[in-house]
């Protein structure tokens, strides 16, 4: 009898769990995941529809591929409450971090096959311009890419300015261009002398990616400097939401090298280093929300 009593117990509690955990879905039918702008909206689209077929199948309810023309548009949509999940760039973590009032949490962040997960922020030039360094840029024009871009603007200008180089005298210009991919064609083009963004390794990044999609000839861009590691960005997380679907989310994303190892090749371009994700906290980036603080001051300077 008290093993039948034990038994009706424990599939009691394992029902009750069960119900529980699916609670989630009678408010969150729809989950929105953000995604940042790297390359055209076009491209970045049609990287994320097998991710976004992947998470419906895992989770059960629909998820939307959320973009904007802009980092911040993502951004201001997490701290709105528009979207739940979004990947993101370090800094653009870490603005969404100070804009929420520490209302998000990143989750997970990719790593390669050396156990690394960093990437670095490169200056980039034409190969036939004659620029080596970046003192044979003095006077020239240097394009961001986002003012909230980690690669593309924070890290790039801290250091710059570390290294004894002021970007708001040192060059001519130094517009954004809106986007990585924006800025190196602008490069090859000629509208701009130089242009920031990223590389994971000599064989990935974004110079190496728009060779790959023939928007670029091969051997056209070269790079002239080179950041200090940065942490990858993070699957990143509003705090409001419920801790099942966190949870949820949090084991689709880590279990999607072994799940479905295509549309995971298809999310980082390709890259034959990345190794899957490993598990953050926000401690990890304190230092680009320092870093943050330190540029905005620099702007109320003017």
């Amino acid at each position: 009898m008290k093993n039948v009593l034990l038994t009706a117990v424990t599939a009691a509690l394992v029902l009750a769990g069960s119900a529980h955990a699916q609670e989630w879905k009678q408010s969150y039918k729809t989950i929105r995941y953000g995604v940042t702008s790297a390359e055209n909206e076009k491209d970045r689209i049609a990287r994320y529809q097998g991710f976004q077929a992947y998470l419906e199948k895992q989770l059960g309810v629909n998820v939307e591929i959320f973009t904007a023309g802009s980092y911040d548009g993502v951004i201001q949509a997490l701290a709105s409450d528009q979207i739940e999940f979004a990947s993101l760039g370090s800094s653009a973590y870490a603005a969404a971090y100070t804009e929420t009032n520490g209302g998000v949490e990143p989750l997970l962040a990719q790593v390669d096959k050396e156990g690394a997960s960093g990437y670095y922020s490169v200056v980039t030039v034409r190969c036939d311009s004659g620029y080596k360094s970046i003192d044979d840029l003095k006077g020239k024009v240097l394009a961001f890419a986002d003012p909230d871009s980690t690669s593309g603007y924070a890290v790039p200008y801290f250091n710059l300015v570390k290294q004894g180089y002021d970007p708001k005298t040192f060059f001519s210009a130094v517009p954004f261009s809106g986007s990585h991919e924006t800025g190196v064609m602008g490069v090859f083009n000629k509208q701009f002398d130089a242009a920031a963004t990223y590389i994971n390794t000599e064989k990935s990044g974004i110079p190496q990616r728009m060779e790959t999609k023939g928007m670029i000839p091969s051997g056209q861009i070269c790079r002239i400097w080179q950041s200090p590691e940065i942490t990858n960005g993070p699957l990143t997380a509003r705090k409001n939401l419920p801790a099942d679907l966190i949870a949820a989310v949090k084991t689709a994303v880590k279990d999607l090298p072994k799940n479905d190892p295509e549309v995971y090749k298809m999310i980082t371009s390709g890259d034959e280093t990345a190794n899957g994700y490993i598990e953050v906290d926000h401690q990890r980036y304190e230092w680009i929300v320092e870093m943050r603080d330190w540029l905005r001051q620099q702007r109320r300077q003017g």
